[in-house]
């Protein structure tokens, strides 16, 4: 189906507007609240864009907000969109155990809660979560520095891997953790994986908020403190930003010079620097989350809400979020390296060939 140039100017101008955090207000269906956490990760720019264009299509309003990591400053969003009669909310939690309270408003309001990609804990006024299979996610992340590991350092077992989690405030950071050491754990017991550090458990290994300079300075000091006479063979990511990080801080001490060979780091969300230090030979993969099917997954959500009817999920057993299991949409997730990142990435359209040049 072709759009005309004007109508796709429109919606265009329609996403742009929103993306700034500025409501758009629909005069047909209402108006949807769209609260993301940050805009530091190319990755929530790009869900709300997509949500945004999704939304307008169907005839809905838009009020997108970005809370900027700043708990208090979400909250206040979320209460401002209940007071302005928002119809449902779709909140990507900066924490999700701090919501309790305004999603309570939003029940007594009638307002239908939806969490997109981060459960939000401790609250039984949370009705769904669509999101993708992250424990999945997990594994793929290990399966592919697994891989790595195999290609670019045959004959150096034990492999020397040191790992990383993502924010102990983001209950997916915990099935991106477990799902990665389903893989990890055995070959670790096994012999095969070394992790000379000797840290591991999201106890010790999360890194708060996400923040790729914790995770830098956290790696300076793991190489620093136990590899002078030892070599890196691989760091597990969860996240891109926290790739980008780890990579500045091995490169700092030479590896991918002479005859020191970069380490294997996986990483997520496929963002386009980090794609570029794939392309590079640095960074040796990440995970494709496709944000516009997660996008369309929730309007189909908001759709069915408000016709009455029943959203379609797909998992009511994985997501107890402390008070109930929350009904689950799960999505499907792509590893992508130097192989395939061409095909999966520009092939499907999320990003142009020029824009990984």
């Amino acid at each position: 189906m072709q759009i005309s140039r004007r109508a796709l100017l429109a919606l265009t101008a329609a996403a742009s507007v929103s993306a700034l955090g500025a409501p758009m207000f629909a005069q047909d269906k209402g108006t949807i609240g769209i609260s993301m956490p940050t805009k530091s990760s190319a990755r929530w720019i790009s869900d709300g864009e997509s949500m945004v264009a999704q939304f307008t299509a169907a005839g809905y309003g838009t009020d997108l907000q970005y809370a900027e990591d700043d708990i208090p400053n979400q909250l206040a969003q979320i209460e401002n969109m209940i007071t302005k009669g928002v119809k449902v909310l779709v909140i990507a939690a900066i924490d999700g155990t701090t919501l309790s309270n305004a999603l309570d408003n939003a029940a007594a309001a009638g307002i239908k809660v939806i969490a997109y990609d981060r459960l939000i804990r401790d609250s039984g006024s949370v009705d769904y979560y669509a999101t993708f299979d992250n424990f999945k996610v997990g594994v793929q992340q290990a399966e592919s520095l697994v891989a790595g590991l195999k290609a670019n350092f045959p004959d150096a077992k034990p492999w020397n891997v040191e790992l990383f989690g993502g924010s102990p405030d983001d209950n997916n950071a915990f099935f991106f953790y477990n799902g990665a050491m389903s893989v990890l754990q055995p070959m670790i017991d096994a012999g095969d994986i070394a992790i000379p550090s000797g840290q591991a458990g999201m106890d010790v290994v999360g890194t708060l908020r996400w923040d790729g300079a914790v995770a830098q300075a956290r790696m300076d000091n793991l190489l620093s403190a136990n590899y002078g006479d030892k070599v890196l063979h691989g760091a597990l990511s969860p996240y891109d930003g926290l790739s980008i990080g780890i990579l500045s801080s091995v490169k700092g001490v030479g590896y991918g010079s002479g005859d020191l060979k970069m380490p294997i780091v996986t990483g997520q969300d496929c963002e386009v620097p980090s794609i570029k230090s794939i392309i590079a030979g640095e960074q040796y993969s990440s995970i494709f989350k496709d944000t516009r099917n997660l996008a369309g997954v929730t309007v189909k959500m908001v759709d069915a809400i408000l016709s009455g009817g029943e959203p379609e999920i797909n998992d009511t057993a994985t997501y107890d979020n402390g008070v109930k299991v929350v009904p689950s949409y799960l999505l499907a997730s792509q590893p992508v390296d130097a192989s395939n990142y061409e095909e999966i990435l520009v092939g499907s359209g999320y990003y142009t060939a020029d824009q990984l040049k």
